[in-house]
């Protein structure tokens, strides 16, 4: 691999240089100072689909407490951390990482603004209610799509089908900001290649021969031809990932082993001294860098409480936390950065073997112990397990309800022609009811202009299918909840009238 490559900050869709006969700039408008790269960034925290992980699931769905995290803070917490990593990279690491470079890079600015937008980004395409959301969309095709596939003659391509049984958020990011979020054309926020090459987490599709060691892919069929043109310009291959790709994973994990272990505390599930009892008894309470945290911590906390001695026992056991916090992210950062420095030359290579870089870190350890903490008290209490059942109801049950207006609808192409083949115009749906064009209707604008576009050349059912992707995973938590309460009772009317097409409604 080779750094002028890697950080390619041109785009797939190049502006026209200026001809040298155009008016100057007005007084009033300011020359750009940004490199495009961090354009990339403010174009992504600009995007409305940054905006709706407010009020997306990170682990604990629909919780009252503000201060539970949401995907958007998450979000946010990563691009700091990957953005903080880069700094360091870019700066105080320079020769030892990047060696010698062209003049015309600026790693000082490049390398934290791609970091921090990958961060910010790695989420877009995630489901409301998480990973449950996911886990209910891949069982709600499974259902559906396997006897629709059987029942389509001479049908030789079930494979890229698996872009929906095996439904995978990272794969719905890259469609979110190549296709889906659209500015004035088809390309989407129109990232830089280095963006996309590093924000391509899993280097492989759902439908690939040899997947190799990633269990996910990160690309779904409809992309393919932008991947390929990524990885052309930026020196990369299938099952080969970008350098960064690895840090941004690593400050996902810090993220959501810390993080969502705080939020376990703050919601009472249980305590500061539970997490510290687990990490003492954690490999038999032998690992270095755990023991070094938690006497870090202690320490600290240890001073304050004698400094605040009318701490009520829930601030103090806050601010137990938050000292944890500080303390343990330094550590998984610190080792972090220290294991990129260390395996750069592998990581560097299209033969790279590594599976994740905290797993060859001294902080493995750590970051496993935080891992199970927070699975044994926080993702599997009942109270949790509850919402995301309700969660994983909601979203199957609208599935059904949409799919009614989706699976069958023709585009104004198939229309006319089939104007042309008979007496009389056939009826623009194949449910031929209200509910199915209401409910076609309900769906976003945008992602119906990109299913009916002339253009778009997919297998019929596969558009369907990803029709209906976009629309569940472009929706809020409370948005897609409100959906479902508006059509459950016209599409119970409905199918009480025996209207709705026995081939649609399921």
């Amino acid at each position: 691999m080779q750094w002028p490559l890697l950080l390619n900050s041109k785009r797939r869709k190049e502006k026209p240089k200026q001809q040298e006969t155009l008016q100057p700039l007005q007084a009033t408008s300011a020359p750009e100072w940004r490199q495009e790269i961090e354009r990339d960034f403010d174009r992504l925290l600009f995007a409305a689909p940054t905006r709706r992980l407010a009020d997306k699931t990170q682990v604990y769905p629909l919780d009252r407490n503000d201060s539970v995290r949401t995907r958007l803070t998450h979000s946010h917490e990563v691009a700091n951390f990957a953005r903080g990593i880069g700094m360091r990279l870019a700066f105080d690491l320079k020769g030892t990482i990047f060696g010698s470079l062209p003049e015309n890079l600026c790693v000082e600015r490049d390398v934290p603004a791609l970091l921090a937008a990958i961060g910010l980004a790695h989420d877009l395409g995630n489901p409301p209610f998480g990973h449950q959301g996911e886990a209910a969309m891949r069982a709600w095709y499974k259902r559906h799509l396997t006897s629709e596939l059987a029942q389509q003659p001479g049908n030789n391509s079930p494979s890229i089908f698996n872009d929906f049984f095996e439904f995978d958020g990272n794969s719905q990011t890259l469609r979110l900001v190549t296709k889906l979020q659209i500015l004035n054309d088809t390309y989407g926020l129109n990232l830089t290649y280095a963006t996309l090459a590093a924000l391509l987490k899993y280097p492989r599709s759902s439908y690939t021969r040899s997947p190799g060691k990633w269990k996910k892919h990160g690309y779904f069929y409809s992309e393919e031809k932008v991947v390929e043109d990524v990885w052309k310009k930026t020196g990369l291959a299938e099952g080969v990932r970008h350098p960064f790709t690895w840090l941004m994973e690593a400050c996902d994990d810090i993220a959501y082993s810390v993080l969502d272990a705080e939020d376990t505390v703050k919601k009472g599930l249980a305590s500061y001294h539970d997490l510290i009892d687990h990490l003492k008894c954690w490999n038999g309470g032998e690992d270095a860098l755990i023991n070094e945290v938690v006497e870090h911590t202690e320490k600290k906390n240890s001073e304050y409480r004698e400094q605040q001695r009318n701490l009520t026992p829930a601030e103090i056991n806050d601010m137990n936390m938050q000292m944890f916090r500080v303390k343990s992210t330094i550590a998984l950062v610190n080792n972090v950065v220290e294991a990129f420095t260390q395996h750069i030359d592998e990581l560097m290579s299209h033969d790279c073997t590594m599976t994740d870089l905290i797993g060859v870190s001294r902080a493995k350890a750590l970051c496993e112990a935080l891992k199970d903490f927070d699975r044994s008290r926080g993702y599997r209490h009942p109270s949790v397990l509850k919402l995301e059942l309700e969660g994983s109801n909601y979203i199957q049950s609208l599935m059904d309800m949409l799919w009614v207006g989706i699976h069958g609808h023709k585009t104004k192409r198939e229309r006319d022609e089939e104007k042309e083949s008979v007496d009389e115009p056939r009826n623009e749906y194949q449910s031929e009811t209200p509910f199915g064009r209401y409910a076609y209707g309900r769906i976003s604008e945008n992602y119906r202009r990109i299913f009916e576009d002339e253009k778009n050349t997919l297998p019929v059912l596969y558009k369907e299918a990803q029709l209906l992707s976009d629309a569940i995973s472009g929706m809020t938590d409370s948005y897609l909840i409100r959906l479902h309460d508006e059509l459950k009772s016209l599409y119970e009317y409905e199918r009480s009238q025996n209207t709705l097409c026995p081939k649609a409604a399921h």
